[in-house]
């Protein structure tokens, strides 16, 4: 495998990409074995690469999505015993509603849900309007990023919710599929992207009350 990066030679990628992998060999022993650890690092970098902006930061990056994608594979595969319900919010670049929705639940939750965010077409960055609508409410939005919607993040979820990326998720048996028209806060002003935070806010609560009824 041979990458380069803006800003890191290829060589000092593979060496970190090495490193992630040995990290999560580690951490998931007795339930993944070094080869498919390897296989969701490469394969996570290749996702991250095609739409990063500042790819200085893609090996953090794919080292905490490559963690979630094999936590969830671990659940899909009932390797793990999870009582959590898990939510899925999609959007389309995963810069907006969706990470609006994800910090939203994961504020009210308290750890009873788990939350995860994708977009059909994951690109750019988490605008600062959309920070500071959060920060508003004493919500961080420390390491969020853009992600891709995978099959393992799909197939763990018992909600997915959708909002305004059409077609593009996968439907799975079994699972509760919502589709929440929310207003695009992508190009708004603060005043706007409140009344967009408050509108998916209400309707978290509401979701957030039936998981945990």
């Amino acid at each position: 495998m041979t990458h380069a990066t803006d800003g890191l030679p290829g060589r000092e990628v593979l060496d970190q990409l090495d490193r992630i992998t040995d990290e999560l060999t580690d951490r998931f022993h007795g339930t993944f074995g070094r080869e498919t650890v390897e296989h969701f690092v490469e394969e996570t970098f290749r996702l991250l690469d095609r739409s990063a902006t500042v790819k200085i930061y893609l090996p953090t990056l794919t080292a905490h999505f490559a963690r979630e994608r094999l936590v969830d594979l671990a659940k899909v595969d009932g390797l793990t015993l999870v009582t959590a319900p898990q939510v899925l919010f999609v959007c389309v670049h995963n810069v907006g509603r969706s990470q609006l929705a994800a910090a939203l639940l994961n504020h009210h939750a308290f750890g009873h849900v788990m939350v995860r965010s994708a977009g059909s077409q994951p690109q750019g960055e988490i605008p600062p309007v959309i920070t500071e609508a959060l920060g508003e409410l004493d919500i961080q939005l420390a390491g969020a990023f853009p992600k891709p919607l995978t099959d393992e993040v799909v197939r763990a979820a018992d909600v997915v919710v959708t909002m305004g990326c059409g077609d593009a998720c996968p439907i799975f048996p079994g699972k509760r599929y919502l589709d929440w028209d929310v207003a695009d806060p992508m190009g708004q002003p603060l005043s706007v992207v409140r009344g967009i935070r408050d509108d998916i806010g209400r309707r978290v609560r509401h979701l957030l009350d039936e998981l945990i009824d």
